[in-house]
C-alpha cells in the first residue's frame, strides 16, 4: 500500500504532474465532471433580503460582503478590500432569505452567473454578475434569552 506524504495530494485527486488538461474529477457514479461552476462565500449582508417579483416570478436578492486583507509592502500597513456580491435564491430557499436582515453572519454557495441589462434611456448594454443561491447557511450565534424568556421555575435567586 502506498503512503502519502501531507503535501502529496493523492490519485484522488487526479493529479497529473501539474499540467490541468490531464486533471479529471469524477462523480459518485463514475462519471467525469466536465465543468464546474461553485461558488463558497462567507460574509455579512449589507441590508435587508429583498423579495422581488418579475416574469410571474418571486425571487430574494442579497448584497452580501466579503473581506479580504494584505500588508502593503511599502508602508507596512494592513490594508482591507471589501468585495459586495448580489445574490439571487429562489424557490423554497428563497422564502427563507427573505427572513434574513442587514448584518447577517451567512454562508452561500451557488453558481456565478452572468446577464446583460440595457440602460435605461440608452442602447449601452452592461453585463452583471451574480451568484445564483443552491445554499444558505445562518452562521449568527443564537441570541442570548431574556429575562422574560425564562420559565416561572427559574425565577433569579434574590
Amino acid at each position: 500500500m502506498q503512503s502519502f506524504g501531507a503535501w502529496e495530494p493523492g490519485p484522488s485527486l487526479g493529479f497529473a504532474g501539474c499540467d490541468p488538461s490531464k486533471m479529471r474529477e469524477f462523480q459518485q457514479n463514475g462519471d467525469e465532471i466536465m465543468y464546474q461552476n461553485k461558488v463558497s462565500l462567507i460574509g455579512f449582508l449589507g441590508g435587508d433580503a429583498e423579495v422581488r417579483n418579475a416574469n410571474n416570478r418571486s425571487f430574494t436578492t442579497l448584497s452580501l460582503a466579503t473581506k479580504s486583507s494584505y500588508k502593503d509592502k511599502k508602508s507596512g500597513q494592513y490594508l482591507a478590500q471589501t468585495e459586495w456580491h448580489r445574490c439571487v435564491v429562489f424557490g423554497k430557499l428563497a422564502e427563507f432569505a427573505a427572513t434574513l436582515s442587514k448584518g447577517a453572519h451567512v454562508q452561500i454557495e451557488g453558481e456565478l452567473r452572468s446577464r446583460e441589462i440595457t440602460v435605461k434611456n440608452t442602447d449601452f448594454k452592461r453585463r452583471i454578475w451574480e451568484i445564483r443561491v443552491n445554499s444558505i447557511l445562518k452562521l449568527d450565534r443564537a441570541e442570548k434569552a431574556g429575562p422574560d424568556d425564562q420559565d416561572a421555575e427559574e425565577e433569579p435567586a434574590a
